[in-house]
C-alpha cells in the first residue's frame, strides 16, 4: 500500500454498523458514535444560535443535549449510508436551534437593573449558610444542659441582661450568671463544630 494512503477503514467502524451494534446495546459502539459525530456537528452548529438567542445553555450545550436525546431514539431511524446519521443529527440540532430562536423570540428583553436597587433580602446562598447555622445551633443546644441552655437563649436570643439572668437563672450575682453564660457559649461553640 502506498504511503499517502489510508489504511482502509474497518468495516465495524462505519456509522450504519456502529449503529446496528448501538441499536443492540452496545455502549461501547453508542460511545464511538457520540465522539465521531458531537465535534462535527459542534463544528457546524457554531454560530447558527444567535448570540440574543442564547440563555444559560450555548450551541454546545445544544448540540449535545439534541445528539444525547436523538441518539436515544435510534431505533425510528432508518439508515441510508454514512452520511444518513450525520444529516439526521443536523436536522434535529436545527430544529433544536430553531426552538430556542422562538423562545428567544417570546421571551421580553433583557434590562439591566439599576446599580442603587437597594438589596432588601438574603441571597439564595446566604439562606442555605444561614439555615445550616441554624440546623448546628439547634443541635449544639442539645448537648447543653438544661441550666446552659436556658442561659444561652436568654442572652443571645431573648437579650436578657446579667442581672435579670442571675435572677431567672438562681445565681447570686450578674458576674455568676456572665461566667455562666461564658461557659454554656463555651460549649455550644465546641459542639457546633463538631456537628
Amino acid at each position: 500500500m502506498p504511503a499517502h494512503a489510508s489504511p482502509r477503514r474497518k468495516t465495524d467502524d462505519n456509522t450504519v454498523e456502529l449503529l446496528r451494534r448501538a441499536r443492540a446495546g452496545e455502549r461501547d459502539a453508542l460511545e464511538r458514535l457520540l465522539h465521531h459525530h458531537l465535534p462535527i456537528l459542534r463544528h457546524w452548529a457554531s454560530r447558527r444560535l444567535p448570540r440574543w438567542a442564547r440563555d444559560a445553555a450555548d450551541t454546545s450545550d445544544i448540540v449535545q443535549e439534541t445528539i444525547i436525546q436523538t441518539l436515544k431514539r435510534l431505533d425510528s431511524f432508518e439508515p441510508r449510508g454514512d452520511g444518513a446519521l450525520q444529516a439526521y443529527l443536523r436536522q434535529a440540532v436545527m430544529n433544536r436551534i430553531r426552538n430556542a430562536i422562538r423562545s428567544a423570540s417570546s421571551r421580553p428583553p433583557a434590562s439591566e437593573l439599576p446599580w442603587d436597587l437597594p438589596d432588601d433580602g438574603m441571597s439564595p446562598l446566604e439562606c442555605a449558610i444561614s439555615q445550616q447555622a441554624l440546623q448546628r445551633y439547634e443541635a449544639g443546644l442539645e448537648c447543653l444542659t438544661a441550666l446552659e441552655r436556658d442561659a444561652v437563649v436568654g442572652r443571645i436570643e431573648l437579650g436578657l441582661s446579667y442581672a435579670e439572668l442571675a435572677e431567672h437563672l438562681g445565681k447570686s450575682s450578674p458576674d455568676a450568671a456572665r461566667m455562666t453564660v461564658g461557659r454554656a457559649l463555651l460549649k455550644l461553640a465546641q459542639a457546633m463544630d463538631q456537628s
